[in-house]
């Protein structure tokens, strides 16, 4: 039984590969969409010049790939922090959020995609700090998104609020809260999405999460809950499969592993063969 969503995965992976034959190569594993990391695109990603834009958009096309968004998204440049109590801090570093809104946007048109995706995590930018509690910190997060919204509206971007655990973070770190602010925001260009790697410290079972905030959930990445790529430890993945496709869900499903110790392009063959495997023969109710 076809399902409605489609794999892709994340290019951090293959940072030092030359990028057109990533895509090349990618596509030929079976991938059908590729997710870019800023910061493997310079050193100030957002500053990447127009020509520069239209040919990786352009690169990606001829790979018969789509651009599915960013993520990763505030590594570089240094100095950035979306809920710093500097106020000349906070302000830099969400002005530079909507020049990546403007990347995204100019990436999707670039390579002939729609509905790219800003998957926003950064851990170590968005956490506590200079005596703001993360209940301040949230708040604020939640304050700044809903101010460039019609930004990413206009753009045709979508912004995901990505629930960390809390070893990475202490702000925003389950799916619930992660949703409260969707629904606080109310905008259609500001959603969530699932991981399963974050997802390490949810309470609920996987499944429970899925069929309570898939009306929020646009994106989900795929990992062992360790981080490496899919089949190297015994995450249910099978399971996981089967319940998007009982929920419907039509977005993308993106491989961001971690284990740069290896071959980058064995790790994605693997995952792409396991998950692949794992595809629902027929959709039945399940839980995780």
């Amino acid at each position: 039984m076809p399902v409605p969503y489609r794999f892709a995965t994340c290019n951090e992976l293959f940072e030092k590969r030359p990028f057109a034959e990533v895509c090349r190569k990618l596509r030929a594993l079976g991938y059908e969409g590729i997710e870019l990391a800023p910061f493997t695109l310079g050193e100030d990603p957002a500053g990447m010049p127009e020509i520069k834009r239209t040919e990786l958009g352009g690169e990606i096309a001829d790979a018969g790939l789509q651009f599915v968004g960013l993520h990763w998204l505030l590594t570089a440049p240094p100095g950035l922090h979306i809920t710093a109590r500097d106020e000349v801090q906070r302000r830099h570093s969400w002005d530079y959020v909507g020049r990546l809104i403007e990347l995204c946007g100019e990436l999707a048109r670039a390579s002939n995609s729609k509905e790219p995706v800003v998957v926003f995590g950064s851990p170590k930018q968005r956490s506590s700090n200079g005596g703001l509690s993360p209940k301040e910190c949230v708040n604020i997060f939640a304050e700044e998104l809903a101010r460039v919204a019609p930004r990413a509206e206009a753009e045709g971007v979508t912004l995901l609020v990505e629930a960390l655990s809390p070893s990475q973070t202490d702000v925003v770190t389950s799916l619930a809260e992660a949703a409260s602010i969707v629904e606080r925001i109310d905008s259609p260009a500001v959603q969530t999405m699932f991981d399963v790697h974050n997802a390490i410290d949810e309470t609920e079972p996987h499944g429970d999460l899925l069929q309570h905030f898939m009306p929020h959930i646009r994106h989900v990445h795929v990992n062992e809950m360790d981080g490496r790529e899919p089949g190297m430890g015994d995450y249910p993945f099978d399971t996981l499969l089967a319940t998007l496709a009982e929920l419907n869900y039509s977005g993308w499903v993106s491989l961001e592993a971690f284990d740069f110790s290896r071959d980058s392009y064995d790790v994605a063959s693997r995952a792409i063969s396991h998950l692949k495997a794992a595809l629902p023969a027929r959709v039945a109710a399940q839980t995780l």
